[in-house]
């Protein structure tokens, strides 16, 4: 049997340490995982997560250069979210959050831009946000470090600067939702798969970003990822 038409190349990411590459199924994310980030959202306390999604090809992926990312169309409030990013080689519906982490391939650091002004419309309005969040080259993504050369990341600085300038600056232990039980809670939803990648949320200091801006992003331990506006 032919397609009609030639299909989409299979969207993946670079492994560090390894010329095999990551085939990318879906992409979760989880709103408002840090109190700070909820809070300047205009949240209070700890919420329970939730989930929106990104299709696989808004990923920007690459080895260790810098990413150029066209500034989208249709916003004059675009803003950077620096965020870890949890890759499956495994799943399953209804997974427990004892079992959760044995699913975990590695992880890497990501972005979700955001046009902040379309995700504020539909907000009032009662609307998706899928065109604030699922555009394309919404999702930039540095190499996947293995879990074997990282271990879990439980702890340490995750940070973004723009123009050398700093804007956002946490760290992995202030997640109000572990990673153990964003997987679980997310698998209650959906069947998870191996080649789900899943952005756990950024710390406070979010912020508006112009065309030519050039943004830097790292977690310790992790990896770093440098983005160009364009």
């Amino acid at each position: 049997m032919a397609y009609v038409f030639p299909p989409a190349a299979q969207v993946s990411v670079p492994v560090t340490g390894s010329d095999a590459l990551f085939p990318v199924r879906r992409i979760y994310c989880v709103g408002q995982n840090f109190a700070a980030h909820a809070a300047e959202m205009g949240a209070d306390g700890r919420q329970p997560p939730f989930f929106f999604s990104k299709p696989a090809d808004a990923l920007v992926s690459g080895g260790s250069e810098v990413r150029e990312v066209h500034y989208p169309p249709a916003t004059s409030d675009l803003q950077h979210e620096v965020e870890l990013v949890v890759a499956l080689s495994g799943g399953g519906a209804a997974i427990s959050p004892a079992k959760a982490l044995e699913w975990v391939f590695g992880y890497a650091v990501g972005l979700d831009l955001t046009r902040r002004d379309l995700q504020r419309a539909a907000k009032e309005k009662g609307h998706p946000w899928d065109m604030a969040k699922g555009f394309d080259q919404s999702a930039p993504i540095g190499a996947i470090q293995p879990l074997a050369s990282i271990g879990h990341p439980e702890r340490g600085a995750i940070w973004l600067t723009v123009n050398g300038q700093l804007r956002q600056s946490g760290d992995l232990e202030q997640m109000s939702w572990k990673v153990a039980e964003v997987i679980a809670n997310l698998s209650t939803y959906v069947a998870l798969a191996p080649g789900d990648l899943i952005f756990t949320g950024t710390p406070a200091g979010v912020s508006k970003v112009q065309r030519g801006d050039f943004l830097e992003a790292g977690i310790a331990g992790v990896g770093e990822l440098s983005v160009k506006l364009v």
